[in-house]
């Protein structure tokens, strides 16, 4: 049996799965990643001469397109849901880097009161 200690930690955006592997690990054919990758719903890295190289990150991202288009959304749909979930993901973490940054600042607000005659 392998221990934890002899499996080295796996960089998740390493791109160095071929289309035809990272098909068989994503359950569809290579000319859906193709396609997926026309649409930009993937982009895997390439190689100087053009060859797709797909992350775990890419493959975990084929096969939440997967899964979307089971569950009947369509593809214009995967790339808004997909867009939307990225735009949300910066936001949280400049919220996240703004609340840090300004746990220890208070404001303070003051309004003058007005003369009576």
């Amino acid at each position: 049996m392998i221990s934890r200690r002899e499996i080295p930690d796996v960089d998740v955006d390493a791109a160095v799965y071929g289309i035809s592997v990272a098909a068989q690990i994503a359950n569809l054919h290579p000319q859906t990643l193709r396609q997926y990758d026309r649409l930009g719903l993937v982009s895997p890295s390439r190689t100087q001469g053009r060859t797709r190289l797909y992350s775990l990150r890419d493959i975990a991202r084929l096969k939440e397109v997967s899964e979307l288009t089971a569950e009947g959304v369509n593809l214009a749909g995967i790339q808004r849901i997909m867009q939307l979930e990225e735009e949300n993901l910066r936001l949280r973490r400049r919220i996240d880097e703004l609340t840090s940054r300004s746990s220890a600042t208070a404001v303070v607000v003051w309004r003058p009161q007005r003369r009576t005659r």
